[in-house]
């Protein structure tokens, strides 16, 4: 008899993976992956082309497959978790008409003063939607690509996210669900629908009600796997695909932080930090992201653009694998040498777009591991930077869950603790953003909540008032990059 497993797909800034679980027990049955190229400039141009994510879901798909006996298995269904706030844009024929502007896309700053300043400055955009424009955000990509690119534009008859166009290619469905939908810039948080006083000021001769996905409810199945795509994934075409939503959402899913709890915090490409809410959460100052969940909730949520980032340059700076890393902050002091500002592509919270990474406090002796440190410190001060933003939002973190690639090193795990000075545990999941898809099309098919994930390991914070003092530096250092726009 086969085993009945959930698919859930994640398609992420630098891969897509394919993550097949267990309907019973929810153990990972197999893990597949397909690589994404860039396009990145000097101008903080950063995008990919939607075909390359089909590519590379099929190819992480058959990988999934590839091990498994033929029969072993019966795919109940499929969710899709998705990179945030892409700008996909389809013509008539649903074919992208340029590459999609991705999340850490920095050339928007202009449309997001324009915007801002048209509706009637930050509070008026708070009132209408809940959250700011933000460079990374949809609206003022389309607002770029309404101005920088008309003949494009004019081809355009669809612009959606990039999970909802992957449910577009699985399930000829065209749809759009509230956890992803809040962090276009033109949705309202609070009504979970589209804010027409937004889109109109993006072209009030567009009929957006054709132009965008109609927004269904998170925990819903927006459509079948169709014959050609399941031809395509080696899958029977009808597999039930729900409706998915952005990572952030899904990764809330995989770890089970779909009630109030602990905050999760993700140490990714970027760095995120998000909390389940009963209730929309809207930070006053418009620094934490107002989302809805992708289970009929809210996930205030906090972003830093350079996490990974920032510790993968200073790895390959230095030729280190991820042991040397380790190595070197079992090596130094904490909070005794350098400061480092991770902005190496611009930040997002707080609002730095044009900003620059920056060390501050070099001094003659200081050597490779100082470096490396200063760097892990500097993208974890910025998170926690974050963590206070979040507090504004009425979160009171109580421990912190920690996942991402970076979760993975037991030092930046201890770090995290000492820094936040909170209870950090890791839970023993792989891919919680994919996970958390599977998740929630097993809800969707089978009506089972999901559950708390199980923990790996955990860590007490250290008191270090040379790590705390260290944070302060480096937040006044913040402060002053902020106020000369280094």
């Amino acid at each position: 008899m086969a085993r009945r497993a959930f698919l859930g797909i994640d398609c992420g800034t630098q891969s897509t993976k394919a993550l097949l679980v267990d309907a019973e027990t929810l153990v990972p049955l197999a893990l597949g992956r397909g690589h994404h190229d860039l396009i990145a400039r000097d101008d903080g141009t950063r995008e990919q082309h939607p075909d390359w994510w089909v590519a590379a879901l099929q190819a992480a798909t058959r990988e999934t497959l590839a091990g498994l006996s033929p029969g072993a298995v019966e795919v109940a269904g499929i969710g899709v978790s998705g990179q945030q706030h892409g700008m996909v844009t389809l013509d008539d024929s649903d074919r992208p008409v340029r590459p999609a502007k991705l999340w850490n896309d920095t050339t928007t700053e202009p449309d997001c003063t324009w915007l801002t300043r048209k509706l009637g400055g930050l509070d008026a955009v708070l009132a209408l939607t809940g959250n700011p424009f933000l460079p990374g955000y949809t609206a003022p990509k389309v607002s770029w690509f309404h101005r920088s690119e008309p003949e494009a534009y004019a081809r355009t008859a669809r612009i959606c996210l990039p999970h909802d166009y992957l449910n577009l290619w699985l399930t000829g469905a065209y749809a759009a669900e509230p956890g992803d939908a809040s962090g276009t810039g033109y949705f309202d948080v609070r009504a979970r629908t589209y804010q027409p006083e937004v889109l109109t000021l993006l072209d009030g001769d567009r009929d957006w009600a054709r132009t965008l996905p109609p927004v269904v409810p998170s925990l819903s199945q927006v459509g079948s796997l169709r014959p050609a795509a399941a031809e395509a994934l080696g899958l029977p075409p009808g597999i039930p695909v729900s409706a998915g939503g952005g990572d952030n959402m899904c990764a809330a899913i995989g770890v089970g932080a779909v009630r109030p709890g602990p905050v999760v915090v993700s140490l990714g490409t970027s760095g995120t930090a998000f909390a389940y809410s009963e209730r929309p959460a809207v930070d006053p100052k418009g620094e934490a992201s107002a989302f809805c969940d992708s289970t009929g909730g809210w996930l205030p949520l906090v972003c830093t653009l350079g996490c990974t980032v920032a510790t993968e340059w200073i790895r390959s700076l230095f030729g280190l694998d991820h042991a040397g890393v380790d190595r070197a902050l079992s090596a130094t002091e904490p909070g005794a040498g350098p400061l480092f500002l991770p902005h190496l592509e611009g930040e997002r919270t707080p609002s730095l777009p044009k900003a620059a990474g920056l060390f501050a406090g070099l001094r003659a002796g200081h050597g490779p591991d100082d470096l490396v440190r200063a760097v892990l410190e500097g993208v974890t001060f910025g998170l926690a930077y974050g963590l206070d933003v979040l507090r504004r939002t009425g979160v009171e973190p109580s421990a912190i869950t920690l996942v991402g690639g970076g979760a993975a090193s037991d030092a930046w795990a201890q770090l995290c603790a000492d820094v936040f000075e909170l209870h950090v545990r890791r839970p023993a999941v792989s891919e919680a953003a994919a996970l958390g898809a599977a998740l929630q099309a097993r809800q969707v098919v089978d009506g089972v909540e999901p559950p708390a994930a199980p923990v790996d390991a955990s860590w007490e914070p250290r008191p270090s008032p040379a790590l705390q003092a260290a944070r302060e530096r480096t937040d006044a250092l913040r402060r002053l990059a902020a106020e000369h726009g280094l």
